[in-house]
């Protein structure tokens, strides 16, 4: 029996096709930009360059199994089947949006233009894909699995995180909430709550801890033994999560004692919201699939039982057996 059904392959509008939505015309597009001091050729460039990637990428497709093609925009209202192989056209940003709707389908992510995209989450090159796509649909190919986070909300909406979650408010005014978790809680106004996982914590984790180490630094020059630099990656497979709260602000009713810490396996973060209003929680950094939390909202974050299944572009190392259902 076949190993996969189809091939889907996941594609995003360029930002020429932004600028012609909002314009209509190219010439009217080419007027604002060039009027504004930017280089209406540098989009030409970035559209044409991914149109022959997604052209040299189809091509490359083996015959069998069959293969479509899809518009990110259009995830929400795609089904994904349990024995799709999954290609994505496109940057980091592009995978971490597609992760979050598979269950364990695995991932190829493609380098359209290396120029442009940095290949920290997609490693494989157009040039040479015609071999590596037909050793990966016989089943010769390396999965990295990736840990998600996932957000259970009391009314039964769900929000996964490939990166990290942020809980907190829409706006810049201070979030409140109650935070429990490893059997403590307690009442806080902060800037919100970031919980990462291990594929996002080399980003908006590193940052707060960056943040707070220089800050403390520069404060308290007679500090002793502070350390240059703290090493906050851990695996992107780790079974745990690690949360930091930002900015938080002490008071008569809130504190400032659970501030950062470790979401262990079989373990939750439990965040009750405060906030008649205003309260947000959103991954990856994309406000669009966003989930109020206002006040009755509460939220447990744990590890998913989902995993991302990223494919390495070291395919004939080892065959990975994905059985026909």
């Amino acid at each position: 029996m076949a190993r996969f059904s189809r091939i889907v392959i996941v594609t995003k509008r360029t930002h020429l096709q932004d600028l012609l939505e909002r314009f209509v015309t190219e010439a009217q597009a080419r007027f604002y930009l060039e009027h504004m001091g930017l280089s209406f050729s540098d989009y030409e460039d970035a559209h044409t360059a991914y149109a022959g990637a997604m052209d040299a990428v189809v091509a490359a497709l083996p015959s069998t199994p069959r293969h479509v093609i899809v518009d990110r925009a259009l995830l929400p209202m795609f089904a994904f089947e349990e024995r799709d192989l999954v290609v994505t056209l496109g940057g980091n940003g592009l995978v971490v949006n597609v992760a979050k709707y598979l269950d364990g389908q695995p991932l190829v992510a493609v380098n359209p233009d290396p120029r442009r995209h940095e290949a920290i989450l997609v490693p494989f090159r157009v040039d040479g894909f015609r071999s590596q796509i037909r050793s990966i649909v016989e089943g010769r190919m390396e999965i990295r699995p990736v840990t998600m986070a996932e957000a259970r909300l009391n009314d039964g909406q769900i929000l996964l995180a490939f990166n990290d979650l942020f809980v907190g408010r829409r706006d810049h005014a201070s979030a409140r909430y109650r935070i429990e978790v490893d059997g403590r809680a307690e009442e806080q106004s902060s800037s919100g709550v970031i919980i990462s996982t291990g594929a996002g914590s080399t980003g908006w984790l590193k940052s707060i801890v960056d943040g707070a180490l220089r800050i403390v630094r520069i404060c308290c020059p007679e500090a002793k033994g502070l350390p240059a630099a703290i090493n906050t990656r851990f695996d992107w497979s780790a079974d745990w999560l690690r949360f930091a709260v930002r900015e938080p602000f002490t008071s008569s009713r809130t504190g400032a004692g659970i501030i950062f810490g470790v979401v262990g396996s079989g373990e939750a973060i439990r965040i009750i919201s405060r906030m008649p209003e205003g309260g947000v929680i959103f991954s990856d950094g994309v406000f669009d699939d966003a989930i109020a939390f206002n006040s009755g909202a509460i939220v447990e974050i744990r590890v998913s039982a989902r995993k991302a299944s990223l494919v390495s572009p070291q395919a004939n190392t080892a065959t990975i057996r994905v059985e026909a259902h």
